[in-house]
C-alpha cells in the first residue's frame, strides 16, 4: 500500500504520515520521493526520511524538535522511544 507523508520544510528530516502505515508500505512525499516503512507508524506520526545518527537533531517544521537517542533508519517510526 502507498501512503502519503507531508514534509513541511525542506530542512525536515522527518515527515508526518497521512494514514496508518505497515512495515513494507511505500511512503510517498509530495515531491515524488518514496521510501519503505520499517515499522508500524500510526496516522499523524513521524517517519524518518533519511538515516539519523544517535545524538543528531530531528528536524520538523524547519526547527529542531529534539535529538535521536539512537540510530534511526530511513522509514523508521520517530517517537519518544528514539527521540528526546
Amino acid at each position: 500500500m502507498a501512503v502519503t507523508a507531508i514534509r513541511v520544510h525542506g530542512a525536515d528530516n522527518v515527515a508526518v504520515v497521512a494514514a496508518d502505515v505497515q512495515p513494507g508500505d511505500v511512503v510517498r512525499l509530495d515531491d515524488g520521493r518514496q521510501l519503505r516503512a520499517v515499522d508500524v507508524i500510526p496516522r499523524g506520526s513521524k517517519v524518518a526520511l533519511d538515516p539519523i545518527a544517535g545524538g543528531q537533531p530531528v528536524v520538523r517544521y524547519g526547527e529542531r524538535i529534539g535529538e535521536a537517542t539512537k540510530d534511526i533508519a530511513a522509514g523508521e517510526y520517530v517517537h519518544s522511544h528514539n527521540l528526546a
